[in-house]
């Protein structure tokens, strides 16, 4: 085999073998359980030259295959670890990489993933002072280094500075949720901190080029562009529409004052830090290789696109496409396809886009579906929402289909009206104007009381069984202002019904409606509808196959 990754499951690991495999290496995967790969086949990637091998580095090491390169990139990523714990993997299991790695007869090069602020100690590391994990990390460093001097292992320690990239769910991330959700009242440090990025893909072609390069060199492979802490927050606050506090808490304060007070992490503060790092033989390395980073602002704008699509962690995109865009003043979450769709949903109250997760998939052609301004995912705007509307279809080179749900059918019926030759046709999902909602959800439409459901309880009031779509909802209606929001959305659209049923005489598309059984329209109207034996007021999330068979029958002029 070309080479051996350790940590091959990990975030780091399995980018790297991704890459070492597009290079067209035979590369040996080391894992405790194979879920490598079905990770690298949803991502496209050849498997013909992997080999799976079972591997715990807690242990010695034997019976694995010959490899020419090694990959050192497990380690215990964790805070609050145990000092055993952390030590088992980050000190005795790298020590038995090396040792390992010395009996190798064609060995070239060892290669170990430390860290950006690990290689930088001196001396024993301070237990009681780091936490577990980045103190073992700080001995694991060391002792690898004098392993490998004793044993004359080729080593080169790469050190990266915080890893960015999508399924990155720890450092920065938790600092960048509490932005999102309005819960980060002050910046932690001072305005010069310097908590610098790297992206995973960079990393990944830079580890790959080490085994051909000189031996005993010892990078440092960070982003030297990356913004002081507060841009960066800034950076990250304006793509996501959010507010960047603007006061500051020194570390040395947040390290005096009681954890459940602050939020923060205590292992974290040594990372809040102005120091700067030695960066001349990684930029001498890449040049040779021709690597370029990408710009640092670019970089964390798609990182928290990355992000708000998975909830932190919580959940898997149901789109491939999505990320804030700029319309009529709101930063916009849109998913999907903003060019070419064949579909345009908007979605109704209390919900976001999401609420066509279930519906999308069985669609003959792309969507577009985006979060309205103010609601969801999106930030408020002084425009009108048909403003919003028409700047959001601006881009649009197709006469597609415009599928509104409730609340979202005045807007794009007004929208049909006056813009006939934009659109091929017009469905109206449980058109607020023409049902009467229930007591039950009335009743629950006051904001103190969204701001508070649980996804379990939100789906309940709204008739709904429990689903993805309603866990994101709830965490929607969690943040600021969203669900003060949508009860000022519901009062307008109240206010607005008489308008939008006598603006149905005026639409010059084929109009298709669509209703629910339990949720009939309570007029006549001059238009096909189609009544979903069964359904509620939210048929695109309990019946979508029947709405997707009637959508798929309006013509779609593309």
């Amino acid at each position: 085999m070309d080479a051996i990754v350790f940590g091959a499951t990990g975030f780091l690991g399995r980018s790297l073998v991704a890459e070492l495999l597009a290079r067209g290496q035979r590369v040996a995967a080391a894992v405790r359980k194979d879920t490598l790969t079905p990770w690298l086949l949803s991502q496209g990637v050849d498997i013909a030259g992997l080999d799976i091998v079972t591997a715990d580095i807690t242990q010695p090491l034997s019976g694995l295959p010959q490899v020419r390169d090694v990959y050192n990139a497990a380690g215990r990523y964790a805070f609050g670890l145990g000092v055993a714990e952390a030590r088992a993997t980050n000190v005795t299991g790298a020590l038995h990489v090396v040792d390992w790695a010395a009996t190798l007869p064609e060995l070239r090069r060892l290669v170990h993933i430390s860290g950006y602020r690990v290689s930088a100690h001196d001396g024993a590391p301070d237990y009681a002072e780091l936490g577990a994990y980045e103190a073992s990390k700080v001995e694991g460093d060391s002792a690898v280094r004098a392993r490998a001097r004793a044993l004359r292992v080729p080593l080169t320690i790469a050190n990266p500075s915080v890893v960015i990239g999508p399924d990155q769910h720890i450092g920065l991330s938790a600092l960048i949720e509490d932005l999102w959700n309005g819960r980060l009242p002050a910046l932690p440090g001072g305005p010069d901190t310097f908590v610098p990025i790297v992206t995973v893909d960079y990393l990944v072609r830079f580890l790959a080029e080490i085994p051909a390069a000189p031996v005993g060199d010892h990078h440092w492979i960070l982003d030297e562009h990356t913004p002081v802490l507060p841009e960066l927050i800034g950076t990250l606050a304006d793509h996501l529409g959010v507010r960047a506090p603007r006061r500051h808490i020194p570390a040395g304060l947040l390290r005096r004052l009681p954890a459940k007070l602050t939020g923060a992490d205590p292992e974290t503060l040594s990372f809040l830090s102005t120091d700067r790092y030695p960066t001349a033989s990684a930029r001498v390395l890449a040049a040779q290789a021709g690597l370029t980073m990408p710009p640092a602002a670019e970089a964390l704008r798609q990182w928290a696109d990355h992000l708000v699509a998975d909830r932190f962690g919580a959940t898997t995109p149901w789109s491939r496409r999505y990320g804030m865009h700029a319309v009529a003043g709101s930063r916009t979450w849109v998913n999907g396809d903003r060019l070419d769709p064949e579909y345009v949903l908007l979605h109704g109250l209390p919900m976001n886009a999401d609420t066509w997760a279930p519906l999308s998939g069985q669609l003959p052609g792309p969507i577009l579906a985006p979060d309205l301004p103010g609601l969801g995912r999106s930030s408020a705007t002084g425009q009108s929402i048909d403003a919003w509307l028409t700047d959001l279809l601006s881009p649009v080179r197709t006469r597609p289909v415009l599928v509104a749900h409730s609340a979202a059918c005045g807007p794009a019926l007004r929208f049909a009206v006056e813009n006939p030759d934009r659109i091929s046709g017009l469905v109206l999902i449980a058109p607020s104007f023409l049902t009467e909602p229930t007591g039950r959800i009335r009743s629950s439409l006051a904001a103190p009381i969204l701001r508070h459901l649980s996804a379990a309880r939100l789906a309940r009031t709204l008739s709904l069984p429990e689903s993805p779509e309603a866990e994101s909802a709830a965490a929607d209606l969690h943040r600021p202002g969203v669900a003060r929001r949508v009860t000022a959305a519901l009062r307008t659209d109240r206010a607005q019904r008489q308008q939008s049923r006598d603006l149905l005489d005026r639409v010059s598309v084929p109009v298709q409606i669509i209703a629910g059984s339990s949720d009939p329209l309570v007029t006549t109207v001059g238009h096909p509808v189609a009544e979903i034996a069964g359904a509620g007021h939210y048929p695109q999330l309990t019946h979508p196959a029947q709405v997707a068979e009637i959508l798929s029958a309006v013509p779609a002029m593309v």
